[in-house]
């Protein structure tokens, strides 16, 4: 197959770590022809996407990785999969590169993760879906609704809706502490909707990621625990990651949306979980591959090129072969 990357600047990626680079090298490993781009080098004219896109060698060397052929203009339709793994900020900008994808999809691409579904499923709003899982959740720009809840359950958490690895996180107490200056930076004076919810012990057990492909949970979890008196657990924000078994209730929450986020175009997942509650649904880039296959031996890669291999067989099938 071609698989082509919608990614951030290849010369920015930690091998070490990346799940995209992890991704690639599967790909490349099963004999699968790796190409990537950046959302800046799409364009629509004359009612085509195009992209600059450029094929990738990979030279087996984590410290000077790839070689890449001079990029050429290309029909994204004439890739068998578009694998979006560009980070956040999930701004105007990101949005724009979902609409743009979308076309493409029109005109016969593959993206996964679908882009209307990344655009329908805010991370952290997501979770009001499955309610069943969550913590005591409340989303406004009210200071008044936000000091009643904090009045009514003492510990909570405060974070924006548009963050990412950790960034923007408060923790107030019973006492109040500085509650209204939060609520002031969080929503800029009340302009801004942001998340508040009941602060959840457990994290100093860890936030753990839960990584969901193809509607089927991988069998570990990243256990992401918070360091130095931190609330985040999050790598970006210096949590350790822990591998760990996924537990009962992990594999509750992982099957009950599994199935319904995968049948939404979302091909992989990474879900959040503190304790027993669901925090967030990751859909732009999940992470975490590498680290659950080096502490575990589980091949997550693997199990995502899988999935992909499969998605595309699926789409590649004559609607009338399928109602046979």
């Amino acid at each position: 197959m071609k698989i082509a990357f919608l990614a951030d600047p290849l010369a920015s990626f930690k091998t070490y770590k990346d799940s995209t680079y992890a991704m690639m090298v599967e790909a490349a490993r099963r004999g699968h022809t790796v190409y990537a781009f950046e959302q800046r080098d799409m364009a629509l004219e004359n009612g085509r996407v195009t992209a600059r896109v450029a094929q990738l060698t990979l030279t087996g060397d984590a410290s000077d990785w790839y070689r890449a052929a001079a990029p050429e203009e290309c029909d994204l339709g004439q890739f068998d999969a578009i694998i979006q793994r560009k980070d956040p900020p999930f701004d105007m900008e990101y949005i724009y590169g979902t609409y743009l994808l979308e076309l493409a999809e029109r005109q016969g691409a593959r993206v996964f993760n679908k882009p209307s579904a990344i655009r329908d499923h805010n991370e952290k709003l997501s979770i009001a879906q499955f309610s069943q899982f969550t913590t005591p959740t409340l989303v406004t720009s009210d200071e008044a609704r936000i000091r009643a809840f904090q009045k009514l359950h003492g510990d909570i958490i405060l974070k924006p809706l548009d963050g990412m690895g950790g960034s923007g996180i408060f923790r107030v107490t019973a006492d109040g502490m500085n509650l209204g200056s939060i609520i002031e930076t969080l929503t800029a004076l009340g302009s801004q909707t942001i998340m508040v919810q009941r602060y959840i012990p457990e994290i100093v057990k860890g936030d753990k990621r839960i990584l969901v492909i193809g509607g089927k949970p991988v069998p570990f979890a990243l256990a992401r625990i918070p360091q130095n008196g931190e609330v985040r657990g999050n790598l970006a924000a210096g949590g350790v990651g822990v591998a760990q078994p996924l537990t009962q209730r992990d594999y509750e929450i992982a099957n009950t949306l599994g199935p319904i986020l995968a049948a939404r175009g979302l091909l992989l997942v990474g879900l959040d979980v503190i304790g027993e509650n669901l925090t967030e649904v990751n859909v732009t880039s999940p992470t975490c591959f590498q680290e659950i296959t080096a502490q575990t031996g589980f091949q997550v890669a693997a199990m995502f090129i899988d999935a992909v291999e499969v998605a595309v067989e699926a789409a590649q099938v004559p609607d009338s072969a399928t109602k046979n």
